[in-house]
Order: C-alpha cells, then structure tokens, then sequence
C-alpha cells in the first residue's frame, strides 16, 4: 500500500514528555514528505499553537485543531470550521459553576476564562513570545457571546485532584444535547459541538485532496485521537498510549520519549 498522508497527534505523540520534538523524530519526517508523503498535524490544542510546530517542522500542508472543530492550511486559511453555539457555551459554564471545576474556552488564537490559571498556561508555553498563549479572562460570559468576532471551538474542564467529581460532570454532560465529549488526558473533559472529531475533519481533508483512507496512516495516544485511528487505513498508538487505545489499532509503538513516533515511520514508509 502506497501511502499517501500521515496525521499526527501532538501531545504525547510528536511531542516528547519535555515538550519538545526529537531531532530523530524532525529527520523522520523530512524524510517521510521527501517520499512525497503529506504529514498533518491533528490536536486538541488551539491553531497558535498547532501552527507553531507546523511551521517549525516545515509542514506544507492542512492543519486540525481543536479536536476537529477548526480545520485550516498552512497560510490560516480556515477549510472547515464548527463553532459551539451560545446555549451550549452557556451550560457548559453552568456545569462548571455547579462543580467548581476549572474551564476555558478556545478560539482560533486565544483562551477566555474567569480565571488566570498559570499551571495551565505553563503546559502552553513553548518559550517563544510570539507563539505565547493569549488568555483572556472574563468577568462575564456575555463578553464572549455578544462578541461577534469571537466564535469558540472547544471547552476544556480540568479537575487534577477530585477525579469522582470529573467523573459526575462527564455523566451529566452526557444528557447535554448538540456536543461530542472527549478526553486528551485523565484530568481533563473536552466538549466540541456535535459530529466534531479529529476522524471526521481527518475525512473531510481526505475528501478535499481525493485521499482514500486506507491511504492514511493515522498516530495517537489517547481517547480524543480514537475516531482518526478508526478512520484510517492503518492506526498506530504510542507505547506512552490507553490501554483503550492501543487495544483498537493496527500497530503499537514505543513511547514518546524513545522516539516511537519515528520508529514506526521508519518502519512502515522509509
């Protein structure tokens, strides 16, 4: 099978437990799109910060942010976008309220929350000024939803400490019509606008570039990249990944740290 594009998950898959991409991991993938082999990047994280790394690894191509709900290429020209909607925005700040569990909103470009939380924005920061997070904190919700410029792709819950109290929002989010509700980590809840994934912006690129997806090769580590390893031709979890994840694909790697990322390129496109 040739294959024609690879997507990659960023946090605990390109990148390594310091944040960084390996040297091994840049000479990888130089050599896989030297093949003439499309390398995407596919993450929950906002379009800043995807695009820092895809300008940092010379990436040419498409870039899937916000688990989904914001798909644009290289010059941020947005291909696809799904914005939550005001009463959802809404009881999702209602259900933080109601479980004093710490959210922000993501845009295209920035964070709102009511707080300044620096243990999150310090998971963000790639020591780079130009490519720092931009939070804005809101006295209101009413700052967000009567801005028409301002149009939020995700919310992000994180509870560190009462996992039980994580785990009752997550049920009763599961009642909230018009959402799909993911995880990236153990500590954290995801909420997009219903039909958003990683999987069905990964389908809408491959409709975009006439791409069958047995000819994607898609790599990730947790529950939000499941619906992209379902959707391509040949899946591959990290060694650092769920055990939920790997029990779903094709191939399992090393881990993160020991190039894993790499390793499994080398083998099936090099």
């Amino acid at each position: 099978m040739k294959y024609k594009l690879v997507a990659i998950d960023m946090d605990g898959t390109l990148l390594n437990s310091r944040n960084e991409v390996s040297m091994r991991t840049i000479e990888t993938l130089r050599a896989v799109r030297a093949k003439g082999v499309e390398t995407v990047i596919a993450t929950g994280r906002l379009f800043k910060s995807a695009s820092y790394y895809a300008d940092f690894l010379g990436f040419s191509n498409s870039i899937i942010t916000s688990n989904g709900a914001l798909m644009a290429d290289e010059r941020g020209n947005i291909l696809y976008e799904k914005s939550l909607n005001r009463e959802t925005i809404e009881i999702i700040e209602e259900l933080s309220n109601k479980y004093d569990i710490y959210n922000h909103f993501y845009s295209k470009d920035k964070f709102y929350s009511k707080i300044e939380s620096r243990e999150i924005l310090k998971f963000y920061d790639e020591g780079d000024q130009k490519n720092k997070i931009d939070l804005r904190v809101y006295r209101d919700l009413n700052e967000i939803l009567n801005n028409r410029n301002i149009n939020i792709h995700k919310c992000l819950y994180v509870e560190n400490k009462d996992k039980e109290k994580l785990k009752a929002l997550n049920n009763e989010l599961k009642s909230v019509s018009g959402i799909n509700i993911t995880s990236s980590w153990s500590n954290n809840i995801e909420v997009m606008g219903e039909g958003v994934s990683k999987g069905n912006a990964l389908e809408e690129l491959c409709r975009i570039k006439n791409i069958d997806p047995e000819q994607v090769i898609a790599i990730g580590d947790n529950k939000n990249d499941l619906s992209m390893l379902n959707y391509s031709g040949y899946s591959i979890a990290m060694g650092n990944a769920l055990e939920e994840v790997k029990s779903q694909v094709d191939h399992v790697t090393l881990s993160n740290d020991e190039d894993g990322l790499a390793l499994a390129l080398e083998k099936i496109i090099l």
